[in-house]
């Protein structure tokens, strides 16, 4: 399979290394409050690199996760 975003290892990271870890469905609802529709099927497509993500969802999630956009995208290595 091709990988069709670069964020999901990254997305996936963030949610294990948060204290507490954060659940894919936790990701969801946090993702949702920002007015984005997203269901906890598409935040696991997201982390295994299936489903491509557009530049406000890659937003939104980080703003969910705590992390700047561009350790999102492996860009620093600040988290």
């Amino acid at each position: 399979m091709t990988r069709r975003n670069i964020i999901g290892e990254r997305v996936r990271l963030a949610r294990k290394r948060a204290s507490p870890p954060i659940t894919q469905t936790d990701l969801t609802a946090r993702v949702q409050i920002q007015g984005l529709r997203i269901e906890r099927v598409t935040i696991s497509k997201i982390e295994t690199g299936y489903r491509e993500v557009t530049d406000v969802e890659a937003a939104a999630i980080a703003k969910a996760l705590g992390v700047s956009i561009s350790w999102l995208f492996g860009e620093d290595g600040k988290s």
